[in-house]
């Protein structure tokens, strides 16, 4: 464990309610192996670091697949989306997914179940190797 604080990786743990599938507590984890919560400030500032929210994901998601269906030239490429396309594609695909049995995916609840079984598969699966030169996983 101290190799990966030294690189400069950062623990955390995540206590999650079995029942309700919600993150009810969320801590760093030291060289030591000591667990500390994660202060408000420090929560705000890593969901800032983050990319993407997986609801933004699932409306990509949905676009591509209405693309895809419409025989789309392959759609978005690989640059950043600006806000201002980001909003206009939420505004234009909210409504769709709102009537299709997609809505369901993007509940609260159930976005936090797939979460959940995601990360407990994860966990119990070894990662592949990356190649070298290659994006780390998940990138």
């Amino acid at each position: 464990m101290a190799d990966d604080n030294q690189s400069g990786s950062k623990l955390f743990t995540f206590t999650i309610d079995a029942n309700t599938a919600q993150v009810v507590k969320c801590e760093t984890v030291d060289a030591s192996g000591a667990s500390h919560e994660i202060s408000d400030e420090e929560m705000a500032s890593l969901a800032q670091q983050g990319s993407q929210k997986l609801e933004e994901a699932l409306e990509e998601a949905f676009e591509a697949g209405i693309d895809c269906i419409l025989g789309g030239e392959g759609g978005r490429s690989d640059t950043e989306e600006s806000e201002k396309d980001a909003e206009l594609r939420h505004l234009l695909v909210t409504p769709l997914i709102e009537h299709s049995p997609a809505k369901r995916l993007l509940q609260r609840e159930a976005v936090n179940r797939v979460l959940l079984g995601t990360l407990i598969e994860r966990s119990t699966k070894p990662s592949p190797p990356r190649p070298a030169g290659g994006p780390a996983p998940g990138a």
